[in-house]
């Protein structure tokens, strides 16, 4: 008999890379492992079960009560496509705070939305201050204001203890995007009083990419109560999609077990960590990578006081070619960083210590191959 002809495609076997990028971050072993645990169906009790367990450990990590807290199927883009689709309806007046490329992304995704949008900058590497934005809510009210706390292109961390105040006197809902900073800096939802929150599953938390945890609040819950037409995604309306996740048990769309599986085990090892020491250590490693990195003569874009701990930039020397500088940490260390985007294109290196690849032997590893490389 003859032997069918073998696959002209190869078995799967990429390096393993130390992923110090803005994302993804390291998957630890654990998670891993139960992405292999058999797929059930997407009604099955034991997976129904589970989703009650993953939206009670968001809860715990988001720091919220909020009833309407879950996981989105999407990346982090979706978690902000589906915040702002669902709370504006055509011509809603709009305020962005833009202070890096993902203000940017949610300029263009509520300009989609046919959102009356007015967009508010500051000079990326800085910060918005809480007047700032209630200056331009008193010469121009708004339904929704949105902001990135962990703005991945600068590695800012926008402070948030007075804004939601302001915002809330000026009768609109406040909007935060915690991709880079959820798991990784303490964002306490309901202390903070955010309405609507997202993030994504593959950074600080150190799931697979895939998921877009989000928790909306009471008065986020009354507006989509209020809506006068239906979300203009269907696949993204949480009116949908919390029937499915609630305890109504609707049908919306066929779950994504195995990613449920990784996300659920992925908080799992933030609880037993602790959330407080998990925020300890992503600041005190952080600490390690910006002395060592003053310590080679790098100059940091950010100052301390703003500087997010899971996602650093550094200004590239004079005369170094920073793309060849990442080439070379990747095809001989097997180190993973990025380069930076918009204002900071050719100009900086953007550098991730998110959940499980926050930890000091992978920051003295780095700083040796750097130094190396320099």
């Amino acid at each position: 008999m003859e032997m069918q002809q073998s696959s002209r495609y190869s078995d799967l076997d990429l390096s393993p890379r130390l992923l110090l990028g803005p994302g993804p971050s390291m998957i630890p072993p654990r998670v891993l492992r139960v992405m292999a645990t058999p797929v059930v169906g997407y009604m099955d009790p034991q997976y129904l079960s589970l989703m009650d367990e993953t939206q009670a450990l968001l809860r715990m990590v988001f720091q919220t009560t909020n009833p309407l807290t879950l996981a989105l199927p999407g990346t982090g883009s979706a978690g902000m496509e589906a915040s702002l689709y669902n709370f504006i309806e055509e011509g809603d007046r709009v305020l962005i705070c833009v202070a890096g490329f993902f203000g940017e992304r949610m300029v263009e995704m509520a300009a989609r939305a046919h959102a009356d949008v007015q967009r508010i900058e500051v000079p990326w590497g800085q910060v918005f201050s809480a007047r700032q934005i209630e200056e331009a809510l008193r010469a121009r009210p708004a339904r929704l204001v949105a902001i990135v706390h962990g703005e991945t292109s600068t590695g800012v961390c926008q402070p948030l203890e007075e804004i939601a105040e302001v915002v809330h006197r000026h009768g609109a809902l406040l909007l935060v995007d915690t991709v880079a900073s959820l798991g990784g800096v303490s964002v306490p939802v309901d202390q903070l009083g955010i309405d609507i929150c997202y993030t994504g599953s593959q950074k600080c938390l150190s799931a697979p990419p895939g998921l877009a945890p989000i928790t909306v609040g009471p008065a986020g819950e009354e507006a989509l109560g209020r809506r006068k037409k239906p979300v203009q995604s269907w696949y993204l309306d949480l009116t949908l999609i919390r029937k499915y996740w609630g305890p109504e048990r609707v049908y919306h769309h066929t779950g994504p077990m195995s990613m449920v599986y990784a996300l659920r085990e992925a908080l799992r090892l933030v609880e037993e960590e602790g959330l407080a020491a998990r925020c300890e250590r992503h600041s005190r490693v952080a600490r390690m990578l910006w002395e060592g990195l003053e310590a080679l003569g790098l100059r940091l874009v950010v100052p301390l006081e703003y500087r997010l701990p899971t996602l650093t930039t550094v200004y590239v020397p004079d005369g170094v070619d920073e793309a060849y500088v990442r080439r070379r940490l990747l095809e001989e260390y097997n180190i993973e960083i990025a380069g930076g985007l918009g204002a900071f294109r050719g100009r900086a290196w953007r550098i991730g210590l998110m959940g499980h690849s926050c930890r000091p032997e992978n920051v003295v590893t780095l700083l040796a191959a750097l130094e190396r490389v320099l």
